[in-house]
């Protein structure tokens, strides 16, 4: 071994084709160079290709007029169905003679549960489904189109993309059925995979990659198709079994796991930039004691942010419309298709009117592969400060004061709060991105005065006082110790570009077979390397959070951030950047994926299964 790395992950480059998905893979293998030299990008609307340049000679969407449409003043919540009620309730098995696809069994069910279907009271339930939804508008200059969306079902009447709100300690059924056209003509396909992340989930619950599933196919580590399959989500926090549940811990696990802001995307192997991209992407905010969503709370212990209506999400994605205005994506490409129209919450250039009073304000870069550095700035450029409380889902240690800007890889998440009180009303405030980027290969310079994504005007005083807060300490963390580092495994895992794909230690994706095994409860540095001048790889591990414990550019250590010094879900290498993470393994066996997160680069093969072995 060298430098640490396993003996299972060395070797000469693998078949690209998983032998689970030949037809897909070898699609993209046996096109690649003629899809390459006159890409085909592929519209929402019709059903043929159109032939296009190259990414970085295509032309700019058309122009729009900033600031037609507003966005609501409120980021209402999902509201619960009725699945205790339905024909065929959840269960620890999966229901194929009423249609679930074929998942494994839900772990701990009888613990959480019981050896029983689901009786009232026991969860929240919720249902949604993908849908295709040919009436979209991302901008009144553009004519409405098809999207793919997540609609609720049950009493939130087909709300799409609903934000689900949790609660440590309750339970969520998730039941997701797939309604996509199982003859759908252009970019995307048809089956689904449900990933939330980076809720600590037991892996068949996890919307593992090669868990798609329709009416009429599944993927490789499936036992069967299905029109829906049933999540199940303990919301427990991580390090269940080494912190029991007690009078004095009722939730169970370590309370400094806790997290906050997390997202529920596609994740169907090979194409889940494009299903993504196509609007499958939405909020899940989980609370707990500490942070419990409501800034009136009695109990001492809370920290009493703002909640309500001024707790609001808001999603960034990147997308590249026609010169029809009809959003076109090339997914064939292993450089994708990088958009120059961001939309925020489906929508180019919207307004959110605000009240004059403090908002959480929880920003989450949904790809598919533009970075941002977003700075808040007046109608004359002026940057103006804000509150950083958490990254990636994570609440800080502290917050950290007086900030002027937050950077974003594809699915890292910021909380910021803004006190809107420090402005009269009527004045117009603009969220800005400074970090150029002409490529999906990634970010370059800083440079002002940047691409106005987000339009605020301060319009009315609040119905109440503001009561919320941002308190000096936020939530605890426990970092690893020094004997615990010092006898850490070490894997390394390297992230480069091989044959015009994307690999991992010179391999690519393949969904039937584990490139590390990893005893449940144990815990190991990972080295993630990219050895690359020219591409930047925000790198996603699903199941836990780390901690960095050393950043190298160039061979050189550097400092790590601040920002990045509570626990993390994503790490951003740049060009010829190395990180070292400390984790740990709990609570749940099963298999588990780490890939770039810039879902192109993931699409093309830069993706690895590793299992925990229980």
């Amino acid at each position: 071994m060298n430098n640490g790395e396993y003996e299972s992950d060395r070797g000469n480059i693998a078949d690209p084709d998983s032998p689970s998905n030949e037809s897909r893979r070898a699609f993209f293998k046996t096109t690649g160079a003629t899809i390459l030299a006159a890409p085909a990008i592929l519209t929402s609307r019709k059903s043929s290709a159109q032939l296009l340049p190259e990414e970085e000679s295509l032309p700019p969407s058309p122009r729009t007029t900033p600031w037609k449409k507003e966005l609501p003043e409120e980021d209402e919540p999902m509201e619960q169905a009725d699945l205790v009620g339905s024909p065929y309730p959840p269960q620890g098995e999966a229901n194929g003679i009423n249609g679930e696809c074929g998942r494994d069994h839900h772990q701990r069910w009888d613990e959480f549960i019981g050896p029983h279907p689901l009786y009232a009271d026991m969860a929240d339930t919720y249902e949604i489904r993908a849908t295709a939804i040919d009436d979209h508008e991302y901008h009144p200059d553009y004519p409405k189109q098809l999207v793919w969306n997540y609609v609720a079902q049950g009493s939130s009447g087909g709300r799409r993309n609903p934000t689900i709100r949790a609660r440590y300690g309750r339970p969520v059924i998730l039941r997701y059925y797939n309604d996509l056209p199982a003859n759908h003509v252009g970019f995307g396909s048809p089956e689904v995979s449900l990933h939330l992340h980076n809720l600590h989930t037991p892996s068949e619950s996890d919307g593992f990659p090669g868990d798609y599933f329709s009416l009429t196919k599944s993927g490789p580590t499936l036992n069967g198709p299905g029109g829906f399959k049933d999540h199940f989500y303990p919301n427990v926090y991580a390090g269940y079994d080494e912190f029991p549940k007690s009078p004095s811990n009722p939730v169970g696990g370590d309370k400094r796991e806790a997290l906050g802001t997390l997202w529920y995307h596609d994740h169907t192997l090979d194409f889940t930039a494009p299903n993504a991209s196509r609007g499958l992407a939405a909020f899940y905010l989980i609370y707990d004691e500490l942070d419990s969503g409501n800034e009136h709370d009695p109990n001492p212990a809370a920290l009493r942010l703002p909640s309500g209506a001024y707790d609001y999400p808001l999603a960034f994605q990147d997308k590249r419309f026609n010169a029809e205005g009809i959003h076109v994506f090339n997914e064939l490409d292993s450089e994708g298709t990088l958009g120059d129209k961001v939309t925020v919450n489906g929508i180019i250039e919207p307004v959110l009117k605000v009240a004059s009073r403090k908002y959480r304000l929880r920003l989450l870069n949904a790809g598919p592969g533009r970075f941002y550095q977003f700075h808040l700035v007046t109608a004359k450029n002026v940057q103006q400060s804000f509150t950083y409380i958490a990254n990636d889902g994570n609440l800080l240690p502290k917050p950290l004061l007086n900030r002027k800007n937050v950077r974003l890889g594809v699915a890292e998440r910021a909380d910021i709060v803004v006190d809107f009180s420090a402005y009269p009303l009527g004045t117009e405030l603009y969220l800005v991105n400074r970090w150029e980027q002409t490529s999906s290969r990634g970010p370059k310079d800083v440079k002002a005065p940047g691409m106005k994504v987000l339009k605020f005007i301060v319009d009315r005083e609040p119905d109440e006082p503001d009561v919320s807060q941002v308190p000096a300490t936020l939530r605890p963390i426990r970092r690893p110790k020094a004997v615990e580092i010092a006898n850490a495994p070490v894997r390394y895992w390297r992230f480069e570009r091989n044959n015009g794909m994307w690999a991992i230690n010179d391999r690519f994706m393949n969904a039937r077979v584990a490139r590390a095994n990893i005893a449940l409860g144990s815990y190991e540095i990972w080295e993630l390397d990219n050895p690359s001048g020219g591409w930047s790889h925000p790198v996603h591990i699903h199941l836990e959070e780390g901690h960095i414990l050393n950043r190298y550019v160039n061979g050189i250590e550097v400092t790590v951030p601040v920002h990045e010094r509570g626990r993390k879900d994503v790490y951003v290498l740049g060009p010829n950047e190395k990180v070292r993470v400390f984790i740990r393994f709990r609570d749940f066996p099963g298999k588990y994926v780490m890939h770039c997160h810039n879902t192109i680069h993931e699409d093309h093969a830069m993706m690895v299964r590793w299992d925990v072995l229980g």
